[in-house]
């Protein structure tokens, strides 16, 4: 992999993501919420906006126009025949956080990566609304760049020993599935994560759930929040963050006990910052899942 992604000239990639980033988040920024179609995907938590579209429609112009040759997979126009190979592919949400847009919570980003042989090489994560972009280049580091910082290097401080659960901040999504055995899998893991140590469960010192997951990536990378578990979102709410958050120490394994090492197209996560016990905290968070997630796939089921 490390010579096939020699053979892309990764800086300039992540030059020209940066530009299109900034591009997208100023048609964001002027952009006023309007549901496309039906306004829904599935149901009413799961949004598709014209401006997801709109900027998709961009992105995936330029990137063609100045990489002809390679692959592109975007959120919107996704199909469900649609595999990721080892072609360079950009992997797009020109929104991630569309319910956040659609309620003016700013916790929203354009989310730009590049995978080559199915492994996240370079990523690109800007949030228009707070000027903060994240970038990171396989092999070359990760850095944060906002209006309190000049590309900091990634984490943002020296990373704290974990101990166990109860010093760490989660951070979980719902997803737009709100019934079934994954719901249930999500509920009773939060419970169990959050439940008091003498009724047997984790205590973590925080819980959160900001709708996001490419900036919840971030975050992670960043030392802000020390873990994030995710089942059911796609390859394009990870493959940028993945990167950054390898970039910055953190170690991205699967939801499941035992999977060490995740695809970025299968749909069940945990993202753990960098820091002494990170292993320790891995294993900890796979003790309190309670059950099976069916969505995806992954190496252990």
């Amino acid at each position: 992999m490390a010579a096939a992604a020699a053979a892309v000239d990764l800086q300039g990639v992540h030059d020209f993501l940066v530009h299109i980033a900034h591009k997208a988040g100023a048609m964001i920024l002027t952009a006023k919420p309007v549901a496309a179609g039906s306004g829904t995907k599935k149901n009413s938590a799961d949004l598709v906006s014209e401006t997801d579209q709109a900027v998709e429609r961009m992105v995936s112009a330029s990137l063609k126009e100045k990489y002809p040759g390679f692959d592109f997979m975007g959120e919107e126009t996704y199909q469900p025949t649609d595999t990721l190979t080892d072609t360079p592919t950009f992997i797009v949400d020109p929104i991630d956080g569309t319910t956040n847009f659609f309620h003016a919570h700013p916790y929203l980003c354009v989310s730009l990566g590049l995978a080559v042989n199915q492994k996240p090489v370079v990523g690109v994560i800007y949030n228009p609304f707070t000027r903060t972009l994240y970038t990171g280049i396989k092999g070359q580091g990760a850095y944060l760049t906002d209006p309190w910082h000049e590309r900091v290097r990634l984490p943002l401080r020296e990373p704290e020993a974990m101990r166990d659960l109860s010093t760490c901040v989660v951070a979980v999504e719902w997803g737009a599935e709100r019934e079934g055995n994954d719901y249930e899998v999500k509920v009773n893991t939060f419970r169990q994560l959050c439940l008091k140590k003498e009724h047997g469960g984790a205590m973590v010192h925080g819980i959160r759930s900001l709708g996001s997951a490419e900036l919840n990536l971030c975050s992670v990378a960043a030392g802000t929040m020390d873990v994030y578990w995710e089942s059911g979102c796609y390859a394009w709410d990870v493959c940028a963050g993945w990167v950054i958050l390898e970039e910055a120490g953190g170690r991205m394994v699967g939801c499941h006990p035992g999977d060490w090492e995740p695809r970025v197209e299968q749909r069940r996560y945990m993202a753990v910052r960098a820091g002494e016990g990170q292993k320790g905290i891995i294993e900890e968070v796979w003790g309190c899942v309670q059950g099976r997630i069916e969505v995806g796939f992954d190496a252990v089921s």
